[in-house]
């Protein structure tokens, strides 16, 4: 029951409520949309203490389809014995398949995480790009955190085996005279980019020395993930980065930073940025992960270019908040709290009915652990 009463006052404030305690519990409001929540795992699933770090996208069939970590023993980052596991829905995210364990981990530096997801240019395409192995501080030249790619070409209902692309992106054996010395390396979790040009991309969060600090690059592949490059470098410190495709074929990144979130643009689809990062005072959160997708184009038919961002709204983890911005990511002046209490990382997605999902860590203030919970509300509702 020490879910109740925190759920309750959600639901009430969207004009419905449910029994917080049963598994994988759709709750729905009729708004100008139906507003859903559901529970895909709760801690002790699956005989697993924790979960953290949710991606989401939507497949080339319309199936929506997550990576999520099973932190089996513990809430803590590698190098702890952590599993990667897939699920998909088949409708709209109410229903949710078992998981499909992508990789398994066999111990304490033997585990898997940060997974992140993308298109790729194959029918029923995807990709998932993930880190294993010792951990981002303990990582050193000669014994780098692994980077991992895995395939589906069923959307999302069977992967290949994982392919380690360490020695190819950093680390002592990279021929790359500049990455070779990177201390550690992993990618961001949640969605990575698949642009106009048919160029994969995903953001390191990149340890370049010593020092105790991250900074960004991109890792892209004009091959369809056969072979992968490294950018320059687009931020001096930062963390988790995500990348979106703006309309006029620029690629906007987004950086995870205290206070004021940081982003830089490039001119040539990913591979230099700009030397310095800007600021957005409209988008001031804590230092955490979320996701800035493309909802809409001009080019597509639509009447406005419209980007949407979720990101914590408070001086701590909670009130993950999803904001919409009109003019490209310059301003971002609508705004809406989705998860009204302790919530963390998350990943967003465009359904094929043109609502949005949102895959979400949250937390009551008396449970044990983050709960991941996928939320699906129109854009309608968002603006109101």
């Amino acid at each position: 029951m020490r879910h109740i009463l925190p759920i309750l006052a959600f639901c009430l404030a969207l004009g419905a409520c449910g029994n917080a305690d049963q598994p994988k519990q759709t709750v729905e409001a009729k708004t100008d949309t139906i507003i859903t929540r559901t529970v895909i795992y709760r801690p002790g699933d699956y005989n697993s203490t924790n979960y953290r770090i949710p991606a989401i996208i939507t497949a080339k069939d319309g199936s929506l389809v997550i990576a999520t970590d099973k932190r089996k023993f513990n809430d803590a980052d590698l190098p702890e014995d952590i599993d990667i596991l897939i699920n998909r829905s088949t409708d709209g995210g109410r229903t949710w398949s078992e998981p499909y364990t992508l990789v398994e981990g066999q111990g304490v530096g033997k585990g898997f995480g940060d997974c992140a997801l993308v298109h790729t240019n194959d029918e029923g395409g995807l990709l998932a790009a993930f880190v294993g192995g010792c951990g981002f501080w303990q990582g050193r030249p000669e014994n780098p955190l692994r980077t991992y790619i895995a395939r589906s070409y069923d959307n999302g209902q069977t992967w290949t085996e994982p392919k380690d692309i360490t020695d190819e992106l950093y680390g002592a054996k990279c021929p790359n005279e500049v990455s070779r010395t990177w201390w550690s390396a992993f990618f961001a979790s949640g969605n990575g980019l698949l642009t106009s040009t048919g160029r994969i991309m995903f953001v390191l969060a990149v340890r370049d020395t010593e020092e105790w600090a991250a900074c960004n690059y991109v890792v892209y592949s004009d091959d369809n993930g056969e072979t992968w490059q490294i950018s320059g470098r687009a931020s001096q410190r930062g963390d988790e980065a995500k990348v979106v495709e703006l309309a006029d074929g620029r690629i906007l990144m987004s950086i995870r930073h205290e206070g004021e979130r940081w982003y830089n643009i490039s001119d040539d689809g990913g591979a230099t940025w700009q030397p310095e990062t800007s600021a957005w005072p409209d988008l001031v959160a804590t230092a955490c992960n979320g996701d800035i997708i493309r909802y809409s184009s001009i080019k597509d038919g639509d009447e406005k270019n419209i980007l949407l961002h979720s990101l914590p709204c408070a001086e701590g983890r909670k009130n993950v908040t999803v904001y919409v911005s009109y003019d490209e990511g310059k301003t971002w002046p609508v705004s809406k709290c989705i998860v009204p209490y302790d919530a963390a990382y998350s990943s967003l997605c465009i359904l094929p009915d043109h609502s949005i999902g949102l895959y979400v860590e949250e937390s009551n203030s008396d449970s044990l652990g983050y709960s991941m919970v996928f939320y699906n509300f129109g854009l309608e509702w968002l603006e109101k």
